[in-house]
């Protein structure tokens, strides 16, 4: 057994994969990103005619073969465990790591997500009302549990170090994303399989959110239904996807000489104690989050780059989110350029820490930071650079990405350039 090696420095990001509203692989992604595109649109995945909102932001043409397996086992993964699979493999191969894992016992998995197989809780719910329990999927628990996604892309690469599926509503990728870096740094793994996948799209859920009065209601306009920080915004667009990062210590990526995309130099994490739902309106909670994550890395708020909001186009969220990092960063707020980029994908929910954790990571690789599409009415309380005029290229040595989730969980990472 290898020796613990404790560490506080950076950790190496190697890999990145994603499925999304905008694209099937991250470039994909990338490139409709910074072309201002929309991944919204009028719901498909079930008949919407009489909820209140009718738009979402859906993975389109996904075929479940991009996972790697058998139609069969296919069949028995949620659509969730599915997203994490093909993200995970697109991760591994521009990572360059193969498998089967050279050293399996050294890499480890942290895949989580906000709300589990819910889609198909409702549809075996149905079955169980209507054709009594003998007709009940006997995958119906593993194809639900929130941790199968973490617990197949093991299984699927053969990985047998620390593997956990942290659970912090829309603050999961980036918690799981920052709590692998702390596995790396304590010793007990050399690679890490860091992410968040969602796929709720269907009647509860839609139901569920509306009813706390936090889906946008713009159905006429589905391509403009999700304004981050813009005046008239009334709530978020459901979205659905995956965002996986292969992280790694940085002995390790140098012995194998690895391609580094960015540094995981900092992550902070830190609850409201306020409300089941909504954020504290001063930013307090979230303001420690965001500063923990810069002290960890040695970022000033004069030299930081750029901020990829949580920005989730609701009322609460966006002003709340501007009051933190006012706090955070003092007059440097008004300097930096932030932007939401879930203007262009809706909330990918459990997913979205994760996949927008990558696009900071692409954003320092690029030179490159992406637009906040949707921004037409100005808000005097959301009054920063919100990146509302276009992509932006220059360098961009620092980057953060804030992550917030109902119950009031904060976390913040920060990405340096390697």
């Amino acid at each position: 057994m290898a020796a613990r090696s404790f560490s506080r420095g950076p950790v190496a990001v190697t890999g990145i994969g994603l499925v999304t509203p905008l694209g099937l692989d991250a470039p994909t992604t990338w490139s409709e990103l910074l072309a201002g595109r929309s991944g919204t649109g009028p719901v498909t995945a079930f008949d919407a005619s009489g909820h209140q909102c009718r738009v979402a932001a859906e993975v389109k043409g996904f075929d479940p073969s991009a996972t790697g397996l058998e139609p069969r086992e296919v069949r028995r993964l949620d659509r969730f465990a599915q997203f994490a699979l093909a993200a995970t493999r697109e991760a591994m191969v521009d990572a360059a790591l193969a498998v089967p894992l050279a050293e399996p016992d050294r890499v480890g998995v942290y895949v989580g997500n906000g709300m589990g197989g819910l889609n198909t809780i409702a549809e075996q719910a149905a079955v169980l009302a209507s054709r009594g329990p003998g007709r009940v999927s006997p995958f119906l628990v593993p194809m639900t549990l929130a941790n199968m996604a973490s617990g197949q892309v093991s299984l699927a690469l053969g990985a047998m170090g620390p593997n956990l599926a942290p659970v912090s509503a829309c603050a999961t990728g980036a918690h799981a994303i920052g709590e692998a870096a702390e596995v790396i740094r304590r010793g007990d793994a050399d690679v890490m399989v860091a992410g968040g996948t969602e796929a709720v799209i269907g009647a509860l859920a839609f139901a569920g959110f509306a009813a706390a009065r936090a889906l946008t209601g713009l159905n006429d306009e589905p391509e403009c239904a999700s304004r981050p920080f813009d005046a008239t915004r009334d709530g978020f667009v459901m979205g659905e996807g995956a965002g996986i990062v292969i992280l790694e210590s940085m002995d390790h990526a140098h012995a194998r000489g690895a391609r580094v995309h960015a540094l995981l130099a900092g992550y902070g994490s830190t609850a409201d104690a306020h409300h089941a739902t909504a954020p504290r309106e001063d930013g307090r909670g979230a303001s420690r989050a965001i500063g923990l994550a810069l002290s960890e890395a040695g970022i000033t708020p004069e030299a930081l780059d750029y901020v990829n909001a949580h920005g989730t186009s609701t009322p609460l969220n966006d002003r709340a989110e501007t009051h933190a990092i006012k706090l955070a960063l003092g007059q440097s707020a008004y300097r930096v350029p932030i932007s939401s980029t879930k203007g262009a994908l809706g909330h990918l929910l459990g997913a979205a820490g994760a996949v927008e954790a990558a696009f900071c990571v692409m954003a320092i690789a690029h030179g490159t930071i992406p637009p906040t599409i949707n921004y037409r009415h100005p808000d005097p309380e959301c009054d920063l650079d919100y990146v509302v005029d276009g992509t932006r290229h220059r360098p961009v040595r620092s980057a953060l990405t804030n992550s917030f989730g109902f119950g009031g969980h904060n976390a913040t990472l920060a990405f340096v350039a390697p």
